[in-house]
């Protein structure tokens, strides 16, 4: 496993990080110019993150992570597509890291497009009429459910692409039942700066 970590070791670190950048405490690790010379030689980062790609969410500096420290995937709407999959295999197999992260957030466009695109308010041109297909079937889950704030879509969301994942990566849904991998959702309030875990599958504690 990645430097000895479990899943929930990386996901302490990651909770740890979020406090500081919360309290303006931050450390900033692994950002000087030894670091860099080390990352000449390879990675090996401690967790991957697949986040929305809003530029309010600078996945790094929310958990006062360093350079080399996350494996950062970045879509509108944290949606997967194959390539997504493959980059997250990669992260896990590849890499060795013990703990994936699926992180959605306050005010997301995407969510609220596909509330627009569902209530009859018309559909993107273009390929952004994928992110409405694609967030599409969280929103209807969560309606189905009685959901009916933007929040509540926005963590249905989270918890759907959390369920894709496992579903439909085999080598990824086989290392978190062997423990040797996790996966945490969590929904970002861009109010406050809090990671709120909604979500976890192969860590111990939502706390």
């Amino acid at each position: 496993m990645n430097r000895d970590q479990t899943p929930h070791s990386v996901w302490e670190q990651l909770q740890a990080g979020n406090r500081r950048f919360m309290l303006f405490q931050e450390e900033r690790p692994n950002q000087d110019v030894g670091r860099r010379h080390e990352l000449t030689m390879g990675q090996n980062p401690i967790a991957a993150v697949l986040a929305c790609s809003d530029s309010r969410v600078p996945v790094e500096m929310i958990f006062d992570q360093g350079l080399g420290d996350v494996f950062v995937i970045r879509t509108a709407g944290e949606i997967i597509d194959l390539a997504v999959l493959g980059s997250l295999e990669y992260a896990v197999e590849s890499l060795g890291v013990p703990l994936v992260v699926v992180m959605g957030h306050e005010s997301c466009g995407a969510v609220a497009a596909t509330q627009a695109a569902l209530d009859g308010q018309g559909i993107p041109d273009g390929f952004q009429r994928v992110l409405i297909e694609k967030v599409s079937p969280s929103i209807l889950e969560a309606r189905a459910a009685g959901d009916t704030t933007t929040a509540q879509f926005e963590i249905r969301h989270v918890a759907e692409t959390v369920d894709q994942i496992m579903s439909r990566s085999p080598e990824i849904k086989a290392k978190i039942l062997r423990g040797t991998c996790g996966i945490v959702g969590v929904h970002y309030r861009l109010s406050d700066g809090y990671a709120e875990p909604v979500v976890t599958v192969g860590v111990d504690s939502l706390d």
